[in-house]
């Protein structure tokens, strides 16, 4: 890794008001990032206690998932979208949330009615509401500009309807078209508050029974011409609009105040057709949430059920922001819209469970918030649901310091299967001051479950012995990985010992391959207490990539205001000189370093929408999806050209899962102007499309055509890359040598392990293995690399190679499955199935689930066989070979 050096110390008066914060070399901030721990004999200081989560976590999420596609196998095709709902809380709550957005998208497919198409359909907009090319917030209205909105629409018939007639007339019939010589004698004339509307009087007894008696039967108006209809909830233009309904079936041009008088009078006369073509034709309206909130109450109060069903549609297609409009919230949060809603067919857990994630996602100390959770409780109507349901009140009452209530509902989703919940029980005693109490609960989880990592976190939260605690902490990363907070305490541990190398090398092992905002700041800090101002600049600029808005020191300072601050204690680079800080780093495979340099170049640069893209390239890498979104919609908005931004645009397709709509864009920006971009982009997402033979050419031609075009080093490197793996894929090693060669000359460092992979399919694995030894060798900490390199090593340095890949990334999987492969050759099953059992603790990877289920079967556990093939069905539920064994062990048993 190239090091930025600070300057020399006899510019730290530069440094002004922030050298007089409490950062110092061998002491912790702990008015900033840490408070005092009162329970700790060494006084050692602790960060912030990590929150109990308002997530579905079985002790043994495997065995659940088993569960639910069991029941998913036998079930009703009405039961299926909610246990599909049920799987999809437990990937959320593993953190997999692909998975989770596929089991969505299974209970929208398995949904059989409208309400519940409706909701699963807004739940996916919702998942996907960082990714959508039109990002722009709808205009959320108060409630006096809807009530200005409702008045000037209704008045002035500004909605645009849809054409919900067959045809509809050029012209409306004027009153006095509707003289006594257009009707025969056999008709009628409805008098209302001085008008005369005539009907014909067998079109208009069509209209229902009640019309039919009154107009044909024993009444009155049966036997006269003239009838009085003052009075009956409906005007002369009204009455009107009923007679050309009489006539053609159609509602035509009327306007929308007309057509809710209709719907009232269609509803007090049981005219059922003309109650559905009012219906219909007020749920054309609604085009957008204004729309919806004007129209709701008269389709609740009318039981309109289309025009209900869009106005919900409406306000679910604008979540969070429609909860933010009072007649919204009303709607959902009041008993009474929420008993209208459920006449009217449309409440249900569902609907609840993703209004309540929305309320949580924004303030989950809301009233909102709680009362949405209680009304999804309403609704939960087995031990799942409501464990989830319970917990998360539970959640919400711990944040709003309410512990009676928050300990009884942690105590019932408990009881109900959810030991989770028992850490919120445990919080809930340690906040009240029971310390001691607090420690033997969390004891008796561990000691009545199957160790999880958050069970050890926990209790080291309530040891009073630090080295206790940090036995807890070390058991918990074994167990879990993946946890912060173990590895932040451990480094502030280690800062309170004056050893802030080691605290800062502990920060950089979860750094490694989990970039947070908070590891960051952590790092940050230590920087500064050795005045390294320049490593601390570096994580500033990458923590701003990742949230612009980022506060620090408890609040008092913005991140961006101490950058400007640690500015002027480094060296200034010009435009020049962070080109070349950009290719060491990206050459040397320091990814957070680069993040860094193109910050710096976007703020002397900042309409550069390439920055941009290249802020997405290096954000994605790091695997921080939501903010290289944001930071390809940034790129759009700054792009110079149509055609450079169709090319944002096409990527923003692509890394959605759009390929073809990606392609699309690529072929209009080629169409407008050739570019390195449009050509990189379409070759990148022809060959993920299809890689045959005939592709296979069509992506070496477009690579071929993007090198001929200007761009940068860095991406051309990336091209002759690109380019040489589809060579290897058509065994043409030759060329593929050259790309890399030419690749590895512009210092695209990654090249080497393409070569590498040259030389093994010719048949030279020692060059294979020096070759990757180059990169390891020029990579920071690159896990990849060791992975690589392992596969051209000898049998007796493999396992060092994976052991190191496992060190510096625990979520990559293939370690644990060559490690179990191993043990199961050398007759060691129990070592085999425990190595896999690893790596599932803290992830939920099919080929690992599917390798589980497979020794099991070869050692004749046959039921956890069947579940593990079961787990594995469930993240993907099409695995052929899965299924094959599912079927083998299902006739067995």
């Amino acid at each position: 890794m190239t090091t930025l050096h600070a300057r020399k110390n006899s510019r730290a008066h530069a440094f002004g008001g922030i050298e007089k914060q409490p950062v110092s070399k061998g002491k912790t901030d702990k008015a900033v990032y840490m408070e005092p721990a009162s329970h700790s004999s060494s006084c050692v200081a602790k960060l912030v206690d990590p929150p109990i989560k308002p997530l579905f976590k079985p002790v043994d999420y495997v065995e659940t998932l088993a569960k639910i596609q069991e029941e998913l196998e036998g079930a009703q095709e009405h039961e299926k979208s909610g246990l599909y709902l049920e799987q999809s809380f437990v990937f959320r709550g593993l953190g997999e949330l692909k998975l989770m957005r596929r089991s969505l998208r299974s209970a929208y497919q398995h949904a059989v009615t409208s309400h519940e198409r409706v909701v699963y359909a807004s739940w996916l907009k919702y998942e996907r509401r960082d990714e959508e090319l039109n990002d722009k917030p709808p205009e959320v209205c108060d409630s006096q500009k809807a009530e200005f909105f409702k008045s000037a629409a209704v008045s002035s018939c500004t909605f645009q309807p849809l054409d919900v007639c067959t045809r509809m007339p050029d012209a409306d019939l004027c009153p006095e078209e509707c003289s006594s010589s257009s009707y025969s004698e056999d008709d009628v004339v409805f008098h209302i508050d001085g008008e005369q509307v005539y009907c014909n009087r067998k079109r208009m007894a069509s209209l229902s029974s009640p019309f039919y008696s009154m107009l044909n039967g024993c009444f009155t108006e049966s036997r006269t011409r003239d009838i009085e209809f003052s009075g009956n909830g409906i005007s002369a233009p009204g009455m009107r609009a009923v007679e050309k309904f009489s006539k053609s079936g159609k509602l035509e041009q009327a306007t929308p105040n007309i057509v809710m008088e209709v719907l009232a009078f269609a509803n007090r006369f049981f005219c059922e057709n003309m109650r559905d073509a009012c219906d219909h034709y007020l749920a054309a309206l609604v085009h957008s949430l204004q729309h919806a909130t004007m129209l709701i109450e008269s389709g609740l109060e009318e039981n309109a059920q289309a025009l209900v069903a869009t106005c919900l549609q409406a306000f679910l297609h604008e979540l969070p922001y429609s909860l933010k409009v009072p007649q919204v919230a009303r709607l959902f949060c009041d008993a009474e819209g929420r008993n209208k809603l459920k006449s009217a067919g449309h409440s249900s857990f569902a609907l609840y469970a993703l209004l309540s994630q929305v309320a949580m996602d924004e303030d989950n100390s809301s009233d909102i918030s709680a009362n949405l959770l209680e009304q999804m409780r309403v609704y939960a109507n087995s031990s799942r649901p409501t464990s989830l349901v319970l917990h998360q009140l539970g959640c919400v009452m711990l944040t709003k310091k309410h512990y009676a209530e928050a300990q009884e509902l942690f105590q019932g989703a408990a009881q109900h299967g959810h030991p989770y919940s028992l850490a919120g029980v445990a919080r809930v005693k340690y906040n009240c001051g029971q310390q001691q109490a607090a420690y033997a609960e969390a004891t008796a989880i561990i000691s009545c479950y199957k160790p999880c990592g958050w069970m050890f976190q926990e209790r080291a939260l309530y040891c009073t012995d630090g080295r206790e605690k940090l036995l807890d902490l070390d058991k918990a990363t074994d167990i879990d990985p993946t946890l912060p907070y173990p590895y932040k305490y451990r480094a502030a541990s280690l800062m309170y010992e004056e050893k802030v190398p080691e605290a800062i090398t502990e920060i950089n092992r979860i750094l490694g391959f989990k970039v947070t905002p908070d590891c960051l700041e952590l790092r940050i800090y230590f920087c500064l207490a050795i005045q390294d101002y320049a490593g601390a600049v570096r994580d500033l600029r990458a923590l701003l990539t990742l949230e612009p808005s980022y506060v620090m020191y408890s609040g008092r300072v913005s991140a961006t205001q101490l950058l400007g601050l640690l500015s002027q204690n480094v060296d200034q680079w010009t435009k020049a000189d962070c080109w070349m800080q950009l290719y060491d780093r990206w050459s040397s495979v320091d990814d957070i370093g680069s993040l860094a340099v193109v910050h710096q170049m976007l703020e002397s640069d900042p309409g550069k929408g390439l920055l941009f893209f290249r802020q997405s390239l290096l954000l994605l890498r790091l695997n921080c999806p939501k903010s290289a979104m944001r930071s390809l919609r940034l790129a759009r908005e700054h792009a110079n050209s149509d055609h450079e931004r169709l090319v944002y645009e096409g990527w923003i397709l692509y890394d959605t899962g759009h390929r073809q709509e990606a392609l699309l864009k690529a072929e209009e920006s080629v169409a407008l102007q050739r570019s390195f971009e449009a050509f990189f982009l379409k070759a990148y997402a022809l060959a993920d499309t299809s890689l045959d033979e005939s592709s296979s050419a069509k992506v070496v031609e477009l690579l071929e055509e993007a090198l001929k075009c200007p761009s940068d080093g860095l991406r051309k490197g990336q091209a002759l890359n690109n380019l040489g793996s589809v060579y290897v894929d058509c065994e043409k090693f030759e060329l593929a040598a050259d790309c890399y060669v030419s690749a590895l000359k512009i210092r695209h460092t990654r090249a080497h392990q393409g070569l590498a992979r040259v030389h093994f399919l010719q048949g030279d694995r020692k060059s294979a293995h020096e070759e990757m030894t180059k990169l390891i060798e020029k990579a920071c900490n690159n896990a990849t690399a060791y992975e690589k390199r392992s596969e051209y090593c000898d049998r007796d340095t493999i396992t060092a190679d994976l052991n190191m890949v496992t060190q510096i990334d625990p979520l990559r999987t293939y370690p644990y499955r060559y490690r179990a492969a191993v043990s199961m050759d050398n007759h060691r099953e129990e070592e085999a199935i425990a190595e896999l059992s690893k790596a599932l603790a803290f992830k939920a990877d099919l080929h690992v689930l599917h390798l589980r289920a497979a020794f099991c079967e070869c050692i004749g556990e046959l039921s956890s066989a069947l579940r593990d093939c079961r787990a594995a069905l469930s993240v993907d539920p099409n695995h052929q070979d899965s299924l094959e064994l599912r079927s083998r062990v299902l006739s067995r048993l």
